[in-house]
């Protein structure tokens, strides 16, 4: 945007931009400031947009880690080392707690940053969260803290 485009938009009343020009914000609909108030975002900060990306990163990486560490390394090793299940389950109970907080933080951030993928993240990051369910309780089962 040039210098005499917003200082164009500075100059208009703000009955006349509408409530999401007053707001800062992409949008002003109410799921997005429903979303907003979940999450605790009040402003516009454009610099979190890259730290949404590498957080969202860390999160994909965190989890696909928890995965071939629970499915893959936890099945062949704890036969081979006559390992119980008490050594997997902790573990992939601490990987998934890190990825679910990574994936927290990684949805403020791109809530934050008034990301325009910001709604598509949310969908993905909520079928992570399914996911991550599942995978603790089966390893609350596991462990038998869950009957």
């Amino acid at each position: 945007m040039s210098a005499t485009t917003s200082s164009a938009r500075a100059d208009v009343a703000p009955d006349v931009l509408g409530p999401a020009a007053r707001s800062g914000f992409r949008s002003d609909a109410a799921a997005d400031r429903v979303m907003r108030r979940v999450l605790g975002v009040r402003a516009v900060d454009l610099r979190s947009g890259e730290g949404a990306h590498r957080t969202f990163r860390i999160s994909v990486v965190i989890s696909a880690l928890r995965c071939l560490i629970t499915y893959v390394a936890v099945p062949v090793l704890v036969p081979l080392l006559s390992l119980s299940g008490w050594v997997a389950a902790p573990v992939g109970l601490a990987l998934c707690l890190v990825a679910a907080a990574n994936g927290v933080i990684s949805l403020r951030r791109f809530w934050r940053a008034d990301h325009p993928q910001r709604w598509t993240y949310t969908v993905f990051i909520t079928i992570v969260f399914a996911i991550l369910t599942v995978a603790t309780v089966t390893e609350l089962n596991r462990i038998g803290a869950m009957s």
